[in-house]
């Protein structure tokens, strides 16, 4: 390694003071302006008039979605320090998100909102009603809305509400007329329910095969007096708060981690505020009132140029008009699972690598895990959960497994952030079943994705392994696009037994010979083999290093692929998300090329490829996992990345890893100054270099299926 003894603090999850080489800091990028970038790159989708009107409208709610995640993870973590450096980073960090508010703005306003109108779909305020129109609103509000609603007073008199996270609220000053006095210090608060419709459609007025739609919070600002009769309300306010999200947890056993996540599932709902939100024309007195409230800055006051929450979009997206939409797509069949019955034989005649969202993962991953629990030779079926959603198939197939006397293991990850609710419901609802539900290895987070299936054939106990790099979520299996390896080769399904031995027992170490495995042997592995093709190189032999993943933090892992970048190694890089690896430094990183690939689905999958010395890359080493190269992922969690052996697999990687490079629609590019540029397509592009990874894969994918 080239790492100095000198060193500079970075800041990864909770921690703020983990140190990295300080011959890293000329190629370091900040994590945190690097994750923004990523969503300034999610923001130029919706910005994009390449991209359906509808769509764009979705870009711009995820945008939203981002922020709030990033608010409720990143933002309570910087706030915490009081470094000149750190109070540098959250001038630089309000400074980026102010400009994306504006654009998103803009883009709303001046863009999505006319060319809706111009497609029939009219988005109005209030005051745009005709009366016909707020006549149907009102009554709407009477019947759907009013009964949802608790009107509230805060004043001497009167507790502060509580405000839950991410809750928009509507606030005023109350007047009493017969007094004629206003109470400043007397306020009506009305929260919007987030259960309900955020936008809702009107008919009155509107001409056949129109659509309008009112924001739900305009529709009670707009009936609001019938909740406070004989009050006058003044100085309307609309803002939005969010909380920290950040929860610690300490180690524990099984049962005490059980009532500790119940216990900080109760206690989140009253973390720190670390943000407020205000619609333009908020009043002074509620705004400032609210800021001293909570104790916050100025700098964590967000007034919003245009909407308050652009997630309500994800409502106005969902239109079914299909020429303001993506192309319909319906993931196909695995060709070698669709023209074999029995998916254990097709798994015997050898592995199979499927590729989700192009390839079916109901007829595949859930196919898998659903036969296996019907299956009379079954023994037993065994499955890692980190993120599984609401009414997952995979429980109730483990369920049912279970109650046919078949044994069934599932470690459920309790701390999944934001889904540890759910995961305690699903933990228990297996327990009764007769599951054996472990919650994984004490101060790690189990994110490896595997299931396990052991049946008893004629030639005695055969296992049969799916190992992934996205979580088993139907939902999500939709919109990520990942891989996910089948096999019953014994060099793969050993190690996996063994882990899983590991994970629901007691061991120092799981015994596992080819699978890397953090934070055991994952990190010291691939540096191994970073190491191996700068070896290659110096001895003149075909070296060659491609990676794909979410994100790029570990600063080990940067420090040995800036070596084989001064090696001369090529070092490509597609890094979804952020990239603290800055590429093109002189003589330090000069080799490497990081680039980013945004679009219709969520680049999720980890892919990694080494020439190793060999001229034909299907010849070469390829990988699939969990992991992203991050220093949690290889130092806090239990990660798994697998060989991928035959040779058909292999070639389908390489497809996948070939579009990627030569996409010239969906592809930007990390410059030496940190900036981000798209690339675009030649005049002459044609493939990948004209549709984009995503529509060049869909292509593929009817090729082979045709």
């Amino acid at each position: 390694m080239s790492a100095a003894p000198a060193m500079v603090s970075i800041g990864d999850g909770g921690v703020l003071n983990r140190k990295i080489p300080k011959a890293l800091s000329d190629v370091w990028i900040d994590r945190d302006l690097g994750w923004l970038d990523f969503n300034e790159r999610v923001l130029a989708e919706a910005l994009d008039n390449r991209t359906p009107l509808l769509e764009r409208a979705k870009f711009l709610a995820i945008v939203s979605s981002n922020l709030d995640e990033f608010f409720m993870k990143r933002v309570a973590v910087l706030r915490k320090g009081s470094t000149p450096e750190r109070v540098e980073l959250l001038h630089q960090v309000r400074k980026r998100i102010m400009r994306s508010l504006r654009e998103q703005a803009e883009c709303f306003k001046g863009t999505i909102i006319p060319e809706l109108a111009s497609h029939g779909v009219h988005l109005r305020k209030w005051d745009e009603l005709t009366g016909a129109q707020k006549a149907e609103a009102g009554a709407y509000f009477d019947s759907e809305i009013s009964p949802a609603l608790t009107p509230l007073v805060f004043d001497p008199a009167h507790p502060f509400p509580f405000l839950s996270n991410l809750s928009t609220s509507l606030s005023f000053l109350l007047e009493d007329p017969q007094s004629g006095v206003i109470s400043y210090a007397s306020y009506a608060r009305v929260k919007i329910p987030s259960v309900l419709k955020q936008w809702v459609a009107l008919e009155a007025d509107v001409p056949p095969g129109l659509r309008l739609f009112v924001p739900l919070y305009e529709v009670i600002w707009g009936n609001v007096a019938k909740l406070y009769g004989g009050m006058k309300l003044t100085g309307r306010t609309l803002f939005r708060l969010t909380r920290d999200a950040e929860i610690d947890l300490d180690d524990a056993s099984d049962e005490e981690l059980r009532d500790q996540v119940a216990e900080q599932i109760r206690l989140r709902r009253y973390e720190p505020v670390v943000r407020l939100e205000f619609a333009e024309g908020a009043n002074p007195s509620i705004r400032e009132g609210l800021r001293e409230r909570f104790e916050l800055s100025a700098a964590d006051i967000y007034d919003s140029p245009g909407e308050l929450d652009y997630t309500s979009l994800f409502q106005i997206a969902g239109l079914p008009i299909p020429a303001l939409r993506d192309p319909a797509w319906s993931p196909l069949p695995p060709l070698a699972i669709a023209n074999n019955h029995d998916i254990f034989a097709a798994i015997r005649a050898g592995d199979i690598l499927v590729h989700h969202p192009y390839e079916s993962f109901e007829a595949s991953v859930e196919h898998f895990i659903a036969e296996a629990a019907k299956d009379p030779e079954t023994v037993a079926v065994k499955m890692t959960a980190y993120r599984i959603g609401d009414d997952t198939p995979f429980v109730q197939s483990l369920v049912k497994a279970a109650e046919s006397g078949k044994q069934v293991a599932c470690v459920i990850e309790l701390k999944a952030r934001f889904d540890e609710e759910r995961n305690l419901h699903w933990a228990t609802e297996l327990e009764r079943a007769g599951a054996h539900v472990t919650f994984g290895v004490q101060g790690l987070k189990t994110h490896a994705k595997l299931a396990l299936v052991v049946r008893n054939e004629a030639s005695g106990l055969r296992s049969y392994v799916h190992i992934g790099t996205g979580n088993y979520h139907v939902r999500t299996a939709r919109l990520y696009a990942d891989v996910g390896l089948f096999t019953c080769n014994p060099v793969i399904t050993g190690d996996v037994i063994n882990l899983f031995h590991h994970l629901t027992g007691h061991s120092h170490a799981p015994a596992c010979s080819n699978l890397l495995v953090a934070p055991v042997t994952m990190r010291a592995r691939l540096i191994e083999l970073i190491r191996r093709e700068i070896a290659n190189k110096k001895a003149n032999l075909p070296a060659r290093i491609i990676a794909k993943m979410n994100q790029l933090e570990d600063p080990e892992i940067i420090d040995a692929l800036c070596d084989a970048a001064v090696a001369g190694v090529p070092v490509e890089l597609i890094v979804r998300g952020f990239c603290c690896l800055r590429p093109g430094v002189p003589g330090r990183s000069d080799g490497v090329r990081v680039r980013s690939i945004i679009g219709r689905y969520l680049e999720h999958s980890r892919i990694f490829h080494f020439a190793a010395a060999l001229d034909d890359p299907l010849q070469g080493d390829f990988f699939i996992g969990s992991a992203d190269w991050m220093y949690r992922n290889l130092s806090k969690r239990v990660e798994v990345i697998t060989p991928v052996l035959a040779k058909e697999a292999k070639g389908r990687l390489w497809e996948i890893l070939d579009i990627i490079l030569r996409d010239r629609r969906q592809a930007w590019m990390l410059q030496p100054d940190g900036t981000y540029s798209r690339l675009e397509p030649g005049d002459s592009s044609e493939g990948p270099e004209a549709l984009g990874t995503h529509a060049a894969l869909m292509e593929l994918a009817r090729h082979r299926s045709e």
